[in-house]
């Protein structure tokens, strides 16, 4: 794990097998809202949408939806949910909600570029080994940790515990003493209490509570025994690290390293050139083959290709190649760029029943590495995958990049003969208004050139038609797609 802060911005990037696998990124003007308890006011109450939009004193509207408002269990993301009961018809909104309204509430979902924070009244609390659900009353253990009897040894550890409140075994829990786990959780009983006093001197909207800070954050829910040096760039952030290691795991304080070379420390371990080829739609593969991943607004895209890659027995091996090493590509790509929602992977087609069930599973196997809840459905006949994905914070692309003011998001500009042609019709019309003899056009260079060259019947067509002498102007500070027409 590597920790680099300045001024400015705090990012964390976890390697594995020495390749960047996950990145966290949080800027000291952007700091992100997920975790953070508010108390807020009702603003409006929307029946039709089963939702209400609450103030919490962010630039939008928090959206609350109904089962977040009256689910006093939950689920989190690690966490294994109580066994379910016999269905339930919600409520309405209007019966538990009306404007006005001050409610304390936690948010599970950044805000968007067009949505406000997702937000729940049911709060959780994660420290290093639980998480306090004050107001539940569920024991659990994550479902990460899977030897049964290991399991009911939480189980009944949890039990035994005199916390008021629902809690979870974390993962980091596993191997740990009832009384590790006991003062965990009083720990976070205590900050439970605390909020609770600033909660009823607060006047609504307010922050009472805010998460760590994205560094903290992430040694507190990542950092685990398997990690083998912890890199540290800043003599502060060091401190601040090993100090909270001292309190929350103080075994793991032999793996903390302070990074003391001039060469800043994501530039000597290659991340920021990761970075720019994480933000690229095309990743190459060793053999050869490449996958495209391709961000819609309904869904991810990921389409698989041989691309240089020839194989050699057969076709049928060359494309199984190609599919496992891409699964495995796909799933470190899918948690380093934090794609979330609906995630469709268009395998190449394998005619052979034995090679989809291998790679099925060497997917599912990569998918054990991902922190995040998701769910994968089996290769469909057309060689189609469908992952859900949790998604909890913006995406690497939403992140690091903003739409393109020359192509205004769309990722592709106007053909040369598109262009052409409608500069065409602009040119008709400003004519049909003119007795100029000659016109300027000031247009891109590139679009001058083409009417120049491959384009050029459609000049010669206006001059002969209008009997007008047409003179180009380049000027590489124009959009592509804009154009000026001036009597000369």
């Amino acid at each position: 794990m590597l920790v680099e802060q300045d001024p400015h911005q705090t990012r964390v990037a976890v390697l594995e097998d020495d390749r960047l696998a996950e990145l966290y990124v949080e800027r000291a003007a952007q700091r992100g809202a997920v975790g953070n308890v508010y108390k807020g006011r009702v603003h409006r109450v929307l029946p039709g949408m089963q939702a209400a939009f609450l103030d919490i004193g962010l630039e939008r509207d928090a959206f609350l939806y109904v089962a977040d408002v009256q689910d006093d269990e939950g689920e989190l993301d690690e966490v294994e949910p109580p066994a379910p009961g016999e269905p339930r018809e919600l409520p309405s909104i209007g019966d538990l909600l009306k404007p006005g309204q001050e409610v304390l509430v936690q948010v599970a979902k950044d805000p968007l570029p067009n949505k406000g924070a997702r937000v729940t009244t049911h709060l959780t609390l994660p420290g290093r080994y639980v998480v306090l659900v004050p107001g539940g009353h569920h024991r659990g253990v994550s479902r990460r940790i899977e030897g049964p009897e290991e399991r009911q040894r939480l189980r009944d550890a949890l039990a035994e515990l005199s916390l008021a409140g629902g809690l979870i075994a974390r993962t980091a829990a596993e191997g740990k003493s009832r009384e590790v786990l006991e003062q965990d959780g009083a720990v976070l009983a205590a900050l439970w209490e605390r909020i609770q006093h600033r909660a009823e001197r607060a006047a609504a909207p307010a922050l009472v509570h805010r998460e760590l800070d994205l560094a903290l954050r992430v040694v507190r829910d990542v950092l685990s025994p398997e990690f083998s040096v912890l890199w540290v760039d800043g003599e502060e952030m060091y401190e601040e690290i090993v100090e909270f290691l001292g309190e929350v795991q103080p075994l793991l304080l032999d793996r903390v390293r302070l990074f003391r070379q001039d060469r800043g420390l994501f530039e000597h371990f290659g991340i920021d050139a990761a970075i720019e080829e994480a933000l690229r739609p095309k990743v190459w593969l060793k053999s050869g083959g490449y996958i495209v991943i391709n961000p819609t607004e309904a869904l991810v895209a990921i389409d698989v290709n041989t691309g240089r890659f020839v194989g050699g027995a057969s076709l049928d091996e060359t494309i199984r190649v190609t599919n496992l090493e891409a699964v495995e590509e796909i799933v470190r790509q899918v948690r380093l760029r934090n794609l979330g929602g609906i995630l469709v992977i268009d395998l190449i087609d394998m005619a052979v029943p034995e090679h989809r069930q291998e790679v099925s599973a060497a997917l599912e196997r990569s998918l054990l590495r991902d922190r995040a809840r998701y769910k994968v459905l089996s290769i469909s006949e057309f060689g189609l995958v469908e992952i859900t994905r949790k998604r909890s914070r913006p995406s690497l692309e939403r992140q690091l990049t903003q739409a393109c003011p020359y192509c205004e998001g769309r990722g592709r500009i106007k053909s040369w003969p598109t262009i052409a042609l409608a500069l065409r019709r602009e040119v008709l019309r400003h004519a049909g208004g003119s007795v100029a003899r000659e016109l300027l056009l000031r247009l891109h260079p590139e679009v001058a050139r083409a009417l120049q060259q491959e384009e050029r019947p459609v000049l010669d067509e206006l001059e002969r038609r209008l009997g007008v002498t047409l003179v180009l102007q380049g000027d590489p500070l124009l959009h592509p797609e804009r154009f000026d027409i001036l009597d000369v």
